[in-house]
């Protein structure tokens, strides 16, 4: 006969051995303090629907994956950087009379975390509309004389995926190299199949560091490809937010409009966006068995000093990265070296608005200090927790001084930074804890970071203004919702 004091030893055996096995996955992997406790909260409360979550969330990349890509890394750039940090020190690279102390700082900050090169002669065109940035990039990839390198979180099967597919295979069939590099995750959908025709005609496709023929994703929603990158012969290249898809053309009924910012580069900073494609494609290869490429070729002759008398629109910029594969953190360091630097304002925007404690504070310590803090994110989730820690920390800022606002034309997708009359950043990189493989171009030139700041100046007419009594007049349990979600930003 089962009595009741069976069942309570059942129960209390099942929740001592769900207890050891949380505290075994949760500090079997170093990660830091604030995600080791969130995950040890959800598997220690939440049994077996914890553990599921932690597969499809919480592993991290293997040893040999990490070690793969850290040693692809390790094969380029560090002589160039030693020469950068020498011509740095004499300000020969950012002068005084032309730049400010601040660059120098920021310019040193991220060559010593990322080894990111300082290059020069970049010209750079803006995009925040999707129809302009991909009619453009189908233009270039028809004009393709030797290469081009196709690396994106999603490339969809659908209308627009096709049509950049098609110019793909029209350059593959005149002879250009093509390679393609995607995520499996963020390409739902998109197999190795979509790319059959591409490799009939000489073309290579691989999805990141999955295997030959991948059909299904390892599940994990971090440690993705999030990287969004474009080169064509080794001179012109793209970086930014968009994506390959309708969705990023605002042909999506639940999103609407698509607004986001994008970059068109001509100039050396595109070898360090092609160095970035060959390593990630590398690390790919290790699984794929394709070819590898070479790192060494085209940088022998790569200019790391600057121009004698640079054309005002000539934007120096950096090429940063980062990645689960190290704990540089390079990006997130540079956007707290943005916030902490500020004079006279910052100006962000990003869909996900997730800070660690370093980005947080150093938020509101600019605002409290007088800064002009504005930062502005989308009027509606595409992943619900993310988006109710989202309204969270807007909350926490808005109360401590920070502007917040929220983008009611459509889904704003756009990361980018602005600040004073040199400094910006458009890339990848979210706002937030995700442990994706991102790049960011961080920029020191005025017609640049004005064009910016007057985008950004431009979308505050689509936008709402969030104030206390905007949280005031929320449900209790929306805001129950926030703040629970809060609780698991670290693993969000």
């Amino acid at each position: 006969m089962i009595t009741w004091d069976t069942i309570r030893y059942v129960i209390e055996t099942i929740w001592l051995i769900n207890l050891a096995l949380a505290f075994w996955t949760a500090f079997r992997e170093r990660r830091d303090i604030a995600s080791t406790w969130a995950w040890l909260l959800v598997l220690s409360f939440l049994p077996v629907v914890g553990f599921v979550a932690y597969l499809f969330v919480g592993r991290k990349l293997s040893h040999d994956q990490i070690f793969t890509i850290q040693d692809e890394q390790r094969r380029i750039l560090e002589q160039y950087k030693h020469q950068q940090q020498r011509l740095l020190e004499a300000q020969k690279l950012l002068p005084k009379e032309e730049q400010s102390r601040r660059d120098h700082m920021m310019a040193n900050l991220l060559l010593n975390t990322d080894n990111a090169l300082l290059t020069f002669g970049n010209q750079v065109h803006l995009f925040t509309d999707g129809h302009a940035k991909f009619d453009q990039l189908i233009k270039d990839i028809d004009q393709a004389k030797r290469h081009v390198h196709v690396e994106y979180y999603t490339f969809a099967a659908d209308q627009l995926g096709h049509r950049v597919l098609a110019a793909l295979e029209r350059a593959a069939e005149r002879g250009v190299e093509v390679r393609v590099l995607y995520d499996l995750s963020g390409s739902r959908g998109t197999t190795y199949r979509f790319f059959s025709h591409l490799e009939e005609l000489g073309g290579q496709a691989q999805a990141f560091i999955s295997s030959a023929k991948a059909r299904f994703n390892t599940p994990r929603l971090n440690y993705h490809l999030h990287r969004k990158l474009v080169i064509i012969d080794g001179d012109l290249g793209y970086i930014g937010g968009f994506n390959i898809g309708d969705q990023y053309l605002g042909e999506s009924p639940k999103f609407g409009y698509w607004r986001d910012s994008h970059l068109r580069v001509e100039g050396t900073a595109v070898l360090m966006m092609q160095a970035r494609f060959i390593m990630d494609w590398n690390t790919t290869c290790r699984r794929t068995k394709k070819e590898r490429m070479d790192l060494a070729g085209d940088y022998v002759n790569v200019r790391t000093t600057r121009l004698k008398n640079p054309d005002r629109s000539m934007v120096p910029m950096q090429i940063v990265s980062s990645g689960p594969d190290n704990d540089n953190r390079a990006i997130r360091r540079g956007y707290q070296g943005i916030i902490s630097s500020a004079r006279h304002y910052v100006y962000i925007q990003t869909p996900y608005l997730i800070p660690d404690d370093a980005i947080l504070e150093s938020l509101v310590v600019a605002a409290k200090s007088g800064i002009d803090v504005r930062i502005m994110i989308p009027p509606m989730p595409d992943h619900p927790f993310v988006y109710r820690a989202t309204e969270y920390f807007a909350h926490y800022l808005v109360s401590n001084g920070v502007k917040v606002y929220k983008y009611d034309k459509g889904f704003l997708h756009a990361k980018t930074m602005v600040s004073g009359s040199h400094l910006a950043s458009v890339g990848s990189a979210n706002l937030d804890y995700r442990f994706n493989f991102e790049v960011n171009a961080f920029t020191y030139n005025e017609q640049l970071a004005g064009e910016l700041k007057a985008a950004f100046e431009n979308d505050l007419k689509d936008c709402t203004q969030l104030n206390e009594e905007y949280f005031d007049q929320q449900s209790a349990w929306r805001k129950f919702k926030q703040d629970f979600c809060r609780l698991l930003a670290p693993i969000l």
